[in-house]
């Protein structure tokens, strides 16, 4: 297994410059991280450093709150697609899967997996605000719209993965589509423990410290 194959390498800040995702592009360089993942304004700048690498760039899409209607989120993943992201972390209504109306979940994780083209979309279900059942429908929408990968959380909210989500979502969604397990991974203990329990992927700020072990 290489682990740092698996790994996400992470700046999402509010506040980060282009020296941060310049040194992000280099420590996913050195390391041989899976992608970098940024927000949309760094997507150009980030396929740029890394052309001519097997580093892609993942880009967020209606981060963190998942709230935007479904064009915002269509237009902002065909600029990043344009710009050269290669994978699209969106984050999934949560409101409207609360509410129960799973179709419209559905479809507005369709819409931007057909934006995506070529790109893979991980959903981000932000599984601190939800309940099991809850993980368990979001899963089956986000399978049946074509994610290639169903994730914990933004990183953003109340609370980062937990191995019983991971647990939970690789239960639910078996071969069907990957799962990414992001926030809180902070050492190579963690990371592995969530490999272990389902995870194909994982999204850390914390790369370098898991890598070095």
């Amino acid at each position: 297994m290489n682990l740092n194959k698996m790994i996400d390498h992470t700046n999402l800040k509010q506040d980060a410059v282009v020296a941060d995702i310049e040194r992000l592009c280099d420590e996913a360089r050195a390391f041989d991280f899976a992608t970098v993942c940024v927000n949309s304004c760094w997507t150009a700048r980030a396929a740029e450093l890394l052309h001519g690498t097997d580093i892609g760039v993942t880009t967020v899409i209606g981060f963190p709150l998942g709230a935007m209607s479904t064009a915002a989120k269509v237009a902002e993943t065909e600029i990043a697609v344009a710009d050269g992201a290669t994978e699209i972390d969106m984050v999934l209504n949560v409101g409207h899967l609360k509410d129960g109306d799973d179709g419209i979940v559905e479809r507005d994780i369709a819409a931007v997996v057909k934006a995506a083209g070529n790109a893979g979309v991980k959903v981000i279900l932000e599984c601190c605000l939800l309940t099991d059942d809850e993980i368990v429908r979001a899963c089956e929408a986000s399978v049946r719209a074509g994610a290639a990968f169903v994730k914990t959380s933004t990183g953003f909210s109340t609370g980062g993965a937990t191995l019983e989500d991971v647990r939970l979502m690789r239960k639910t969604v078996g071969d069907r589509c990957k799962v990414k397990a992001a926030g809180g991974i902070h050492n190579r203990a963690e990371a592995l423990a969530m490999v272990e329990a389902g995870a194909d992927r994982l999204g850390t700020s914390s790369g370098i410290a898991i890598a070095e072990g």
